[in-house]
């Protein structure tokens, strides 16, 4: 086992294989935080480290497993002693297209479990190692997204998590105030993933229409997120927007 390093702060990313949970880890890195990095893709991860640098932990980890978190959290104490942020990012949009009345119960759970049930289980996790620690508390970021306000069609189970997720950063910044635990939430508009690939293509608007999108670049959503994050605990961005400018989120419909 590796022995407990002594760093100024700690932050724990999901779905860190690519696209924003990339960004944010590398930007972390250069701001000098120790990361562990967290996803389903043990290769991306590795890649994701080999370019953040030498003081990154990559573990394999599926956020609807409650095992796998758990092991997550306890590689990360035993790594680096302490937690002071989690950037929950981890999701899924879920099927591409398919109408709300033809949506499988499946297609439904499997949105669920990762955007909501797997940030519930890596806040809690967090929470309770940010509770325990001395000195006391942490941060926790979670990834909302625009759909957290204004759905897109055919998006019932993204956009519902997506709500649930903003219920459920209030709860979390109401009950950690106790613990010097804060929380916040960024709600993203059309960064240029790997999952945004169609943007620029084409994709469905709400009279029917297809047509291409602006984006931003993902790197521009990190740095705010790095803002949110060094912010002392007794200041807080409760909620942020990041979007590409002339995106048809403001009048959307």
């Amino acid at each position: 086992m590796n022995a407990v390093r002594s760093v100024r702060r700690v932050a724990v990313v999901t779905g860190a294989g690519s696209g924003i949970g990339r960004s944010v880890a590398l930007e972390l890195a250069r701001g000098g935080w120790a990361v562990a990095v967290a996803g389903r893709r043990a290769a991306a991860l590795e890649e994701t480290a080999a370019l953040a640098g030498p003081d990154v932990l990559c573990v394999r980890t599926d956020v609807t497993d409650p095992e796998d978190v758990a092991a997550l959290f306890t590689a990360v104490r035993d790594r680096f002693g302490r937690v002071d942020l989690l950037f929950n990012n981890a999701g899924t949009f879920g099927p591409a297209g398919v109408r709300f009345e033809e949506l499988t119960y499946d297609a439904w759970r499997s949105v669920v479990d990762v955007n909501l049930t797997g940030a519930f289980l890596c806040a809690q996790a967090a929470f309770r190692q940010m509770k325990g620690q001395t000195p006391r508390g942490g941060r926790i970021i979670n990834n909302g997204s625009v759909s957290a306000h204004a759905p897109r069609p055919h998006s019932a189970p993204y956009t519902a998590t997506k709500h649930a997720l903003t219920g459920l950063t209030k709860s979390l910044s109401l009950d950690g105030r106790a613990h010097s635990i804060a929380c916040g939430q960024i709600d993203i508009g059309n960064a240029a993933t790997e999952m945004t690939a169609a943007m620029q293509t084409g994709v469905l608007q709400a009279n029917g229409e297809l047509a291409a999108e602006p984006v931003m670049d993902a790197a521009d959503v990190a740095r705010t997120v790095r803002h949110m994050a060094e912010l002392p605990l007794e200041a807080n961005v409760q909620f942020a927007t990041v979007m590409a400018t002339n995106m048809p989120y403001i009048g959307r419909g």
